[in-house]
């Protein structure tokens, strides 16, 4: 008989960032951080890793040609919250130029909020649980999340006012004025 085990996987144990790094380090697993409770990630799908890894290069590659910032991949952790500590690694993120020390970001994990966050369902992500991430995520000053639905082929925009923006596979993903110039039909994120 299979147990089936709903995730993410709430461990019970406390911790701070500093020692989660320490953590992670030593039994290679992957977990982030939520009020100072440890939390156990399963690894990606392989349906969820490509379109987070097509997201990813659409979003690079803008980025990168016009100097706007920096992209970061899954598992980059970011600090965003301070006693307890909260440490979540979004999908894809983003951070503007002008927020990024001339000495470059640290190698630990960065005490800030990205300007924008994209998260990819995963089939046992929850409603719940999902609409938690992105709230966490607005409260700590990202711009705008891009929660992508791969099952209805869509994505919905939150921005910290509230409002939530559904985009269908004809509609235009749009960066307005955290990503400027960036336009990607939403069906494009899909392509394999």
């Amino acid at each position: 008989m299979v147990t089936v085990v709903k995730l993410p996987v709430r461990t019970g144990e406390k911790m701070t960032a500093e020692k989660l790094k320490l953590f992670c380090d030593e039994n290679g697993k992957r977990y982030e951080l939520v009020g100072g409770e440890l939390i156990m990630m399963v690894p990606a799908g392989t349906r969820h890793g490509r379109i987070a890894g097509r997201l990813h290069y659409l979003l690079a590659e803008h980025v990168y040609q016009r100097d706007l910032g920096a992209v970061y991949a899954a598992e980059t952790g970011f600090q965003i919250a301070h006693d307890p500590d909260t440490v979540r690694a979004a999908d894809v993120a983003f951070v503007a130029r002008e927020r990024i020390p001339p000495e470059g970001e640290p190698d630990g994990y960065w005490a800030i909020a990205p300007d924008l966050v994209a998260e990819v369902a995963s089939p046992h992500d929850s409603a719940t649980y999902l609409q938690a991430k992105v709230a966490e995520w607005l409260r700590a000053g990202v711009r705008r999340v891009w929660v992508v639905y791969p099952d209805t082929r869509s994505v919905v925009a939150h921005e910290p006012s509230g409002r939530a923006i559904t985009l269908l596979e004809d509609d235009t993903l749009s960066g307005e004025d955290i990503l400027p110039d960036f336009g990607c039909a939403v069906r494009e994120i899909f392509i394999r």
